[in-house]
């Protein structure tokens, strides 16, 4: 049966947002941190390292980079914890610090990276996984990274926080600070890129594995 390849990916682990995850704790502890609570600090640092190391993985592709990205987001976070709003979701202000710092830091460095979206792919049902599909996936992911290589920071992040980490669209919108209509734009215009790579890398793949 065919998929589409635009389909958001499943994503894995401790990285993927919970748009259920119950934020009363981290409010009780942001609190505690603007009454002076080190400890308080500590505890939501601990609570984000993962998440915010995986973001920033993923747009810089290096994993000592992505562990100064995640410093200087902790930083930032501390500095402007004060002005955090309550009635929004504390993760999409943090993943937002998180993407600007990500993207600042690919600037100063003038150097392209890609995320390896190891994810995206996932376009299979696991229950059919076989030998011959595993090694055909990851054919494909090899491509896919090499795809990945034609995104600019806009895109990037638009697919990464989309396709990759599973956000909301509008949560997307919120963390990239744009309107839903251009984070869509970004979006297209990623999903694009990538399959017109793929179609002009590895087409029997694709077809092999039911992708159009």
């Amino acid at each position: 049966m065919k998929k589409k390849l635009s389909a958001a990916a499943k994503t894995a682990g401790s990285t993927q947002p919970r748009e259920d995850r119950d934020e009363a704790p981290v409010r009780a502890l942001i609190e505690q941190i603007k009454q002076g609570n080190q400890q308080a600090f500590t505890q939501l640092v601990q609570m984000y390292r993962n998440q915010v190391a995986s973001i920033a993985y993923k747009l810089v592709n290096d994993y000592d980079e992505a562990a100064d990205i995640a410093q200087t987001v902790f930083v930032k976070m501390a500095k402007n914890i004060w002005r955090y709003d309550d009635h929004k979701k504390f993760y999409t202000w943090l993943y937002r610090i998180t993407v600007n710092a990500s993207i600042d830091h690919m600037r100063k460095n003038r150097r392209h990276h890609h995320e390896p979206l190891e994810n995206f792919h996932e376009t299979i049902e696991s229950s059919l996984a076989t030998p011959e599909l595993t090694f055909q996936k990851q054919q494909l992911e090899g491509y896919i990274e090499q795809a990945a290589q034609s995104l600019n920071d806009k895109q990037r992040s638009a697919f990464m926080l989309r396709d990759v980490e599973g956000c909301k669209i509008d949560d997307v919108a919120n963390i990239m600070g744009m309107p839903e209509a251009t984070v869509r734009w970004y979006l297209h215009r990623a999903r694009t890129k990538v399959k017109k790579e793929l179609r002009r890398r590895c087409p029997q793949l694709l077809l092999l594995m039911g992708i159009r």
